[in-house]
């Protein structure tokens, strides 16, 4: 892992003011190190901090990115019940789920139109819209 990586990762944490342990450091540079967005499950960011020769379990993995989501520095998006992706990009955009390969990637937000929302029950508020659009090969 570069130098460069690390202090991006580093100063990723600083400005959410998120506690930089070794092992977030390292999660963190592997997340934002060269500057690019992620979609991350925790088993792909435990894969490769162990490429990496990071030592972290994946119940660390799996707290840390919990973590990282409470501070606003990422978002979790859930594309069924039993998978979650963790993406770098907290703006709201809307996702690509690939079927074929378990891939989610950005949708062009610019090309999303939503006219009208549900009025939300009496006593609730919209907090967010998550729009993931399943793809599959032709």
């Amino acid at each position: 892992m570069t130098d460069q990586a690390k202090e991006r990762g580093a100063s990723w944490l600083a400005e959410a003011g998120v506690r930089p342990t070794r092992q977030r450091a390292a999660l963190a540079a592997l997340l934002v190190g060269d500057g690019q967005h992620r979609h991350v499950t925790a088993e792909s960011l435990y894969s490769a901090a162990m490429d990496q020769g990071e030592s972290v379990s994946l119940a660390t993995v799996y707290n840390t990115l919990r973590a990282f989501c409470e501070a606003g520095l990422m978002q979790e998006v859930t594309v069924d019940g039993s998978r979650s992706y963790f993406d770098t990009n907290t703006r709201d955009h809307p996702h690509f789920f690939w079927e074929d390969d378990g891939r989610l990637t950005d949708a062009p937000v610019d090309q999303l139109v939503i006219s009208r929302l549900p009025d939300a029950p009496r006593g609730a508020e919209i907090a967010s819209v998550d729009v993931v659009i399943r793809l599959r090969r032709k």
